[in-house]
């Protein structure tokens, strides 16, 4: 059963890595290997996150593998792991306490998932969105805010900081759109999308702005709708042109 659970490890298509109780490796199998650079010999009975974690995560990943070694696992948290030539890969990973015969915890073992290029690609539609020289908007499913770009900012006066995790309808709209304003957003939230619909955005001044805004809703990996982003235009110095 031992030999056939090594070769399961070895063989499978993901990094799995493993630590005893002071944090060396014990598992590095040939996928850690292969996009790591780093063969089982190199790295094995080295301690993990002094030498193959970057030095800005070493805090963090230490203290998950520390609640690994009690019993508490931790499931999905990034593991940015240094590659033989320097890069770093960014790997999310299942920390699991590994248990001997008598069920005492001997150590880590973790199944990975490289997202490295996930992750740049989240980077890059963060800056496209952010250098956009348009108003986007976006909330999750309760409504904060989560995105707010740089346009979003100028033309309203409201840093991102400042509207970060705060309910969109309940505070940037005013009073009396507020309940057609929710109802857009609801509708995204079951995958109804409305375009060019009037958003009465409230500014830092407490003047209002007219933004013609398209709600689409926002999806995770596996299709879940997790909110709603909207690019919009800011249309009131047309309104006023046309009262």
């Amino acid at each position: 059963m031992e030999e056939q659970y090594r070769t399961l490890i070895d063989t499978a298509n993901a990094p799995i890595f493993g630590v005893d109780v002071s944090g060396n490796v014990t598992v590095w199998n040939k996928c850690a290997s292969r996009i790591s650079g780093f063969t089982s010999d190199e790295v094995m009975n080295r301690n993990l996150v002094t030498n193959y974690i970057t030095k800005e995560h070493q805090h963090l990943v230490q203290a998950v593998l520390n609640k690994a070694m009690v019993g508490d696992e931790t499931a999905n948290f990034e593991f940015p792991l240094v590659t033989s030539s320097g890069s770093t890969l960014s790997i999310l990973l299942n920390a699991t306490s590994r248990r001997d015969g008598s069920n005492n915890i001997i150590g880590m073992v973790g199944i990975g998932q490289d997202i490295t290029a996930r992750v740049a690609q989240e980077k890059e539609y963060r800056t496209l969105i952010d250098t956009a020289n348009a108003p986007i908007f976006g909330v999750d499913v309760s409504g904060n805010v989560t995105v707010w770009n740089k346009c979003a900012s100028r033309i309203s006066g409201f840093a991102s900081e400042e509207v970060m995790e705060r309910n969109l309808v309940s505070n940037y709209i005013t009073k009396e759109h507020q309940h057609r304003v929710q109802a857009v957003l609801n509708k995204a939230l079951l995958g109804d999308e409305t375009a060019n619909f009037e958003f009465p955005l409230v500014t830092s001044s407490g003047s209002t702005l007219s933004i013609l805004l398209n709600a689409t809703s926002r999806r995770d990996d596996n299709n879940n709708i997790v909110g709603v982003v909207g690019i919009g235009q800011d249309i009131t110095q047309l309104r006023a042109e046309h009262r």
